[in-house]
């Protein structure tokens, strides 16, 4: 299978795994880091570190240039517009908690939220945690046969006490990608605001959050070739007052005595304490580079890569989930448990994902008590793909 990939070259953690005679196919739970983060990680820290924001020294002040300049970056990659805000998390997870506490004062008993059923845990839990907590109404929208995400049920379901809805642009189970622009315009129209969780999407098409007509948008640098404990919430300039300060301590603060306190508006106001500053700057870094890169070229061999694997699961008679057309492939063996296949996999040196995937309730609602994924990024190859089809048919002939 000739599929060679040009950029596998720029990820050391990949070529180490291929001297240890591993293959890679676990991208969607976090991705290989390449060498220019690594650099900029190093250089950051051979340089001297100091505390941003908060002193007139030279180091500091350099410190707190290279930290915002890098948020100009990360927002300039996102194509977010000058107006609107990003704010620094530790990923994904607490974005959306940051995003559900910062609204809740809000919303009344009967308000509703609105969450795919096909959502990760980190867009389910903060949301139906709200919910009981204040007796909101936590709909569930539906999936079809293919599991897609049904639009016109989804919008059906919007009402005058819709006040939040919130979905994945790309489910890490399933691995369809869909347009929601349909389904943000009319949450819109009736005041509720949109939340996009693009933990997955961001790594395999860049946002475009200029026509991404959401109020919030959330992402991790981990899964996006970056460091670990960084996050992005993008927040649109018309939806930044909505939010109340739910995290507490320095670097937030306008104002203090010891029984009343004033804090910084956003972005500021809502990342206390010491920020993850190398790694924030790295990121920058790790995002540029990506910008420098052919996405098109990118787009078009992960694409090949996908249809190799879907292709060579369906010819061995893989029950495959929903209908995935990027990144990832879920799917079980008949009358094999998938931690038995998975455990066989990782003994020949195949390093895939196997359980629940952090959606326990779409997989018991689709029957599954958990299923395999293989999920695919620009550093993999043909080869990779050869290694996982030929240690797979090895475990079935055990385990069938």
């Amino acid at each position: 299978m000739f599929l060679p990939s040009p950029w596998r070259q720029f990820f050391p953690g990949i070529l180490a795994f291929a001297e240890q005679q591993q293959v890679w196919l676990d991208s969607a739970a976090t991705a290989q880091k390449p060498y220019i983060m690594l650099d900029a990680l190093t250089q950051h820290y051979q340089q001297g570190v100091a505390n941003v924001h908060r002193a007139q020294h030279q180091p500091g002040e350099r410190a707190t240039r290279a930290f915002e300049s890098a948020r100009s970056s990360i927002a300039k990659w996102l194509q977010a517009d000058a107006q609107d805000t990003l704010i620094f998390t530790k990923g994904t997870t607490e974005g959306i908690n940051l995003l559900s506490q910062a609204l809740a004062h809000h919303l009344q008993a009967g308000d509703e939220i609105l969450i795919s059923a096909y959502e990760h845990h980190a867009n389910l839990l903060p949301w139906q945690q709200l919910a009981l907590a204040r007796g909101l109404t936590l709909k569930v929208l539906p999936m079809d046969a293919d599991g897609h995400l049904d639009i016109a049920q989804a919008i059906a379901q919007l009402s005058t006490r819709s006040r939040i809805v919130a979905i994945s642009a790309l489910s890490n189970v399933v691995g369809h990608k869909q347009s929601l622009s349909a389904l943000l315009s009319a949450a819109r129209k009736i005041g509720a605001w949109t939340v996009i969780d693009g933990a997955q999407a961001a790594v395999h098409e860049r946002p475009n959050l200029q026509q991404l007509d959401c109020d919030f948008f959330v992402c991790s640098a981990h899964k996006l070739y970056g460091p670990d404990g960084v996050g992005l919430l993008f927040a649109r300039e018309r939806a930044v007052p909505a939010l109340r300060h739910w995290q507490f301590g320095g670097e937030m603060v306008r104002h203090c005595d010891y029984q009343h306190a004033e804090f910084l508006p956003a972005p500021l106001g809502f990342e206390p304490g010491t920020p993850s500053t190398a790694n924030i700057i790295a990121f920058a870094a790790t995002l540029e580079w990506l910008q420098s890169l052919d996405s098109q070229a990118i787009a078009t061999h992960e694409a090949a890569l996908h249809t190799a694997l879907l292709q060579g699961l369906q010819a061995r008679g893989m029950q495959i989930i929903g209908s995935p057309n990027c990144a990832l492939v879920s799917f079980n063996a008949p009358q094999v448990h998938h931690a038995d296949l998975a455990l066989l996999l990782g003994e020949q040196g195949i390093a895939v994902r196997a359980g629940h995937h952090c959606a326990m309730p779409l997989l018991h609602s689709l029957g599954l008590a958990g299923a395999l994924r293989v999920s695919l990024a620009m550093y993999n190859n043909g080869d990779d793909l050869q290694r996982f089809f030929a240690a797979l048919d090895q475990a079935l002939e055990i385990l069938q």
